[in-house]
């Protein structure tokens, strides 16, 4: 086998970056290589500088190269946390939007897709977002095509949401390089059921009923997708149910019985999980965020905010801070 017919693939990593992710795509590329007997696929670890990396759970990995030195490499996905950057912002951005005119597939997994659309590589491209980053990615590039699809694949553009569906997509690389039977084999190797497809939608905590996991009642599943739909322009109950052709008093029940609150507690729940995202995850301004999610003012939002986390969102920010190691340095992510 020569040098071309191998893929070469980097990881850049941020700090903060989560290791699941690196783990869940390198380790099927490995068993890949073991199984068909050559070195289909080869890895190395890339970071703005060529500097050491921590990762969330405080592990660090010394990097192979710097970002400057990935000309040759085929695939380039980066780790992240949603709010990483690169220490030089023009310079880093710069490079990736080079590699990506010069043939390199740029891609991002989880929070990685973060840094990839801020440096303008992503341009006209969907994106695969995890359900968790879904708000604080909507605030900070509401005109970006976010997906709600596990793995979103285009031509030279790779995104999956989460270490899950990162090893999906080194599935799907497998599988395009070593055929059908490898990929399958390498699933086996893992026990992992099944690789899942571009189409594939991700599952999220409020498709289920809290105490039971069973999947919520048909009733009850389109009022929340509505819920979902309308977290920035507040819906009234009364409208929901119009809308689906019942009474607002078959929308309580149905939500009393399957969740165990009221509709209007299952909705400003959600309301006040996609402010936490943002909070947490963005530098907007409390006010910004209060609008963002259907609020008229702070107060309302900071009452509801305390009431559901304990704190008011400032004080959930600068709680958050304390544990970065710089104020605009990393969360652990999914």
């Amino acid at each position: 086998m020569t040098d071309q017919d191998r893929i070469d693939i980097g990881f850049l990593l941020f700090d903060g970056f989560p290791m699941a992710c690196l783990t869940s795509v390198i380790e099927p590329l490995r068993a890949a290589n073991e199984i068909a007997g050559h070195q289909a696929f080869r890895w190395s670890l890339v970071s703005e500088r060529g500097q050491k990396v921590q990762s969330s759970a405080g592990v660090g990995f010394e990097a192979d190269r710097a970002l400057a030195d990935c000309r040759n490499i085929d695939i380039l996905f980066l780790l992240s946390s949603p709010s990483s950057v690169f220490d030089n912002a023009v310079s880093g951005n710069a490079l990736l939007r080079g590699l990506g005119r010069h043939g390199t597939v740029l891609g991002g997994i989880s929070g990685g897709v973060f840094p990839l659309v801020r440096s303008g590589a992503m341009a006209g491209q969907p994106v695969s977002v995890h359900w968790c980053y879904e708000a604080a990615f909507e605030a900070e590039f509401p005109d970006m095509d976010a997906r709600s699809e596990v793995i979103v694949r285009t031509v030279t553009r790779y995104t999956a949401a989460g270490a899950a569906a990162g090893f999906d997509l080194a599935l799907h690389l497998v599988h395009d390089r070593l055929g059908g039977d490898i990929a399958h084999e390498v699933a086996c190797w893992f026990q992992h059921p099944m690789m899942r497809g571009a189409a594939v939608r991700q599952q999220v905590p409020n498709a289920t009923a809290p105490k039971t996991g069973d999947r919520l009642p048909p009733l009850v599943s389109r009022s929340v997708e509505m819920f979902a739909a309308n977290i920035g322009q507040a819906i009234s109950i009364a409208e929901v149910a119009k809308q689906m052709g019942v009474t607002p008093r078959q929308i309580e029940r149905a939500f009393k019985q399957a969740t165990g609150h009221s509709p209007s507690h299952y909705y400003r729940a959600m309301r006040m999980k996609a402010a936490r995202q943002m909070v947490v995850y963005t530098k907007d301004p409390i006010s910004q965020i209060a609008a963002a999610v259907g609020y008229g003012s702070v107060a309302p939002l900071v009452t509801h905010y305390r009431s559901a986390f304990g704190l008011s969102p400032s004080e959930d920010r600068r709680r958050i801070n304390r544990f970065r190691v710089e104020d605009n340095a990393p969360l652990p992510s999914v």
